[in-house]
């Protein structure tokens, strides 16, 4: 299990600040679905009332994380410091770095470093050639795990029960007519991924991608993320494009291990 993907831990009712858990919940309440919201919205969103909902968004905008026009509201740029905060302090995304700089050097292709979030794959480090974005994913951005190859090896590398939980209880969305929608198939491949040690994903979410995907673990041999490639379709076939990154993204996992 990654450490993002961590239960945390039970927190004593008497550290609890109901007001910051509500405050981050309507934060997390708009969407590509929902971009602009009035309070009531984001009450029924939230689990709130229309007057709680509307103190947090006045209280958030005059904050600056919350714009409004009286009536409606929309989170403005300010709320990516949140997430520029953990990329700049946290430790992993600085220690990989130099180490997918490696990766795409020997690869000429895009390098990242992902971790689990619930059901999504979030790219935590990035490096490698500027591409058109259908090929390539933006730092922090976050994509449903069943459809990548990072994803789809965090998941196979869970438990047993773990992993009979996640095909029992998630639903398979379908984005492409490549896309795993059977979960006995998806089941099969997850135990081929598990038994291999390495994941390779092609088509399922842009029809003009590929991933391959290797785990990274510490030097306790937990695992802490993936190491992952994403390139296009086209320039040439699986067995070579594999044959051609893999050991690159294995030697380096196998590299980092002891800075972990």
């Amino acid at each position: 299990m990654t450490t993002d993907d961590a239960t945390p831990p039970e927190l004593d009712k008497r550290d609890w600040i109901a007001g910051l858990e509500r405050g981050v919940a309507v934060i997390e309440a708009f969407d590509d679905a929902h971009p602009r919201m009035t309070a009531s919205e984001a009450g029924q969103r939230t689990g709130m009332t229309r007057t709680a909902a509307r103190r947090y968004l006045l209280t958030l905008q005059h904050m600056g994380y919350v714009a409004g026009d009286g009536k409606l509201f929309w989170l403005t740029p300010r709320v990516l410091r949140l997430g520029q905060s953990y990329l700049e302090s946290a430790r992993l995304p600085r220690i990989v770095q130099p180490f997918l700089q490696r990766v795409a050097a020997g690869t000429h292709e895009i390098a990242y470093l992902s971790v689990m979030d619930g059901d999504e794959v979030v790219y935590i480090a990035r490096n490698g050639p500027n591409r058109s974005m259908s090929t390539g994913y933006v730092l922090g951005a976050r994509v449903p795990a069943q459809v990548t190859a990072s994803g789809m090896l965090m998941i196979a590398l869970r438990s047993d029960a773990e992993r009979s939980h996640w095909l029992d209880t998630h639903e398979l969305a379908v984005f492409t007519p490549h896309t795993i929608a059977s979960k006995e198939r998806m089941k099969l491949e997850l135990a081929r991924i598990r038994a291999q040690g390495w994941a390779l994903s092609e088509q399922q979410l842009d029809l003009n991608s590929r991933g391959i995907a290797v785990p990274l673990r510490d030097r306790h041999g937990d695992l802490v993320g993936a190491l992952n490639i994403t390139m296009p379709m086209g320039h040439e076939g699986s067995e070579d494009a594999v044959a051609r990154v893999l050991p690159v993204l294995r030697e380096t996992a196998q590299a980092m291990r002891g800075l972990l």
